[in-house]
């Protein structure tokens, strides 16, 4: 299996030092089994073997006419139109939305509001990828890019009203796969710890749409489908009071700290949970109705899940709802009841195609459950937890079909799956809006016909800019972006200042 481990292959920011001549071949040759029938390599059947054992269906689709009836091309009318709908009030229907009855009835067909708020949280998601700094050969790999009041506004997220109060930094004591970025150089920002996410919160026009003070938790995932096939059954370990059990790999990266760490003297547990906990008494004592969501993509949404069990734990009546994507398995049957006691809505988005949602526990997983009466309850079983919007790659005219491990797990492909989805038994979706282009950002999964690069997201130059001497050298990153706890700490104070005077309100910060 390493040998087509890629640190590229799910990264959302390509980075060109990764794209060594023989992984490329490697990653595109699942797209190219079929017309390479002699001496297949190793990985050309290693992934017609997953593409048997997950039952994947590949088939050569039917070339794709883009052409409307009066001769102008479909793909210039959808660039001549916005990328989103207009915002609809849904304060009145926020509880269903958010989940209170497990999406009863929303799903299929997925009701219009709620597509809306999965693509929203969706996109803060993407945040993560997008602003992360995975440039090895950079004394800042590792880091965001951006600074926390600038995030938003540099990824045209500021559409969404909601800004950020807190970035997350994880650390992990044991060794997992490829999810930790470090840079080549010496000297750098931090040696043992990533960004992992942000927390936010929605401002006061955002929090009147959709009828309550909105606190975010996006949680980054950076795992390889590659590597989780390789490490597909680790290690079960206690979480709570009670028989649960998670893996503990996740739980590792989510609790682990190190005093002589700058970043991780206290773990992403403890830094989420004391931001999480302080901004609900802030907006519980203006009197202010507040949920908590927590969103992530692949390791991300198993982060969720873990960052959902402890809020559930320490602020009882809190509505908190997790929406994942491509997320694992993350415990046993005992962890799943234990949330569902607890309360917490759980929407896992999957992909049909993709091989991430169906590991760990590949096969000794929830199905086992039929058996209960001969085998009892299994223990160290993995489940999934909550309700699933499964989607699929052919329902999308737009999408290349054949193998494609890291297109398939892409978020973009997800959020593109979202938009056009209706139900199981409809087409897809006229009235999508989101841009088709951003499915190519990381991967290649974007028909020939629509002419669109892939892995086309890049900064100019490869970060490279000319200095005076006319000569081209690493751009400096402005003062203000550079990683530094003080000043975070200091922005993190400022923020919350902004939100608790939004309404002219004063508010002396501890």
């Amino acid at each position: 299996m390493k040998a087509i481990s890629s640190s590229c292959i799910h990264h959302h920011l390509p980075v060109a030092h990764h794209r060594r001549t023989n992984q490329t071949f490697i990653i595109r040759g699942f797209q190219e089994v079929a017309t390479l029938p002699k001496q297949q390599s190793a990985s050309s059947r290693l992934s017609q073997s997953f593409s048997n054992l997950l039952r994947l269906h590949v088939d050569t689709p039917p070339r794709t006419d883009f052409q409307s009836s009066t001769g102008i091309s479909l793909i210039d009318e959808k660039h001549s139109t916005p990328t989103c709908s207009p915002k609809e009030d849904i304060s009145n229907k926020w509880s269903e939305i958010h989940g209170s009855c497990d999406w009863d009835n929303l799903l299929d067909p997925l009701q219009p509001w709620l597509r809306r708020e999965i693509v929203k949280y969706g996109e803060f998601a993407q945040a993560t990828y997008d602003a992360f700094d995975f440039d090895s050969f950079s004394e800042y790999c590792g880091s965001c890019r951006y600074n926390q009041h600038k995030l938003f506004k540099e990824l045209g997220l500021e559409k969404n009203g909601y800004m950020v109060s807190k970035y997350i930094y994880a650390m992990s004591h044991i060794d997992v796969p490829q999810w930790l970025e470090r840079s080549h150089l010496l000297d750098t920002w931090s040696k043992d710890s990533n960004w992992m996410g942000y927390v936010a919160v929605s401002d006061d026009q955002e929090s009147r749409r959709i009828g309550r003070r909105d606190i975010v938790v996006s949680w980054r995932g950076t795992v390889a489908p590659s590597e989780w096939y390789e490490d597909f059954q680790r290690k079960l370990e206690p979480v709570g009071s009670g028989e649960a059990k998670v893996e503990h790999g996740f739980l590792s990266i989510y609790t682990s700290k190190r005093e002589s760490s700058r970043y991780n003297k206290s773990s992403a547990s403890d830094q989420v949970m004391k931001e999480v906990t302080r901004l609900v008494q802030l907006y519980k004592q203006r009197g202010e109705q507040v949920s908590l969501t927590i969103t992530g993509h692949s390791l991300g949404g198993a982060l969720a899940l873990l960052n959902a069990y402890e809020a559930a734990t320490s602020l009882p009546g809190l509505p908190i709802s997790v929406i994942s994507f491509g997320a694992p398995r993350v415990g046993n049957i005992a962890f799943r009841d234990e949330l569902h006691q607890l309360g917490v809505k759980t929407l896992r988005v999957v992909v049909k195609q993709d091989m991430v949602p169906r590991m760990p526990g590949l096969v000794f997983n929830e199905r086992l459950q039929k058996f209960d009466d001969i085998t009892g309850t299994l223990k160290w079983v993995y489940t999934h937890v909550g309700a699933e919007l499964k989607l699929d790659v052919q329902s999308s005219p737009y999408l290349k079909r054949g193998f494609n491990l890291p297109g398939f797990h892409s978020l973009e492909t997800y959020l593109h799956l979202i938009d056009g989805f209706h139900s199981k038994t409809s087409t897809f979706r006229e009235g999508a809006r989101r841009d088709i282009a951003l499915v190519n950002k990381a991967c290649d999964m974007l028909v020939d016909e629509l002419r669109i690069p892939h892995a086309w997201y890049q900064f100019a130059n490869k970060g490279l800019v000319r200095n005076a001497h006319g000569r081209w050298v690493k751009q400096v990153r402005d003062p203000e972006d550079i990683p530094s706890p003080a000043r975070e700490t200091h922005h993190q104070a400022f923020s919350v200042e902004m939100l608790a005077t939004d309404e002219g309100l004063a508010l002396t910060l501890c």
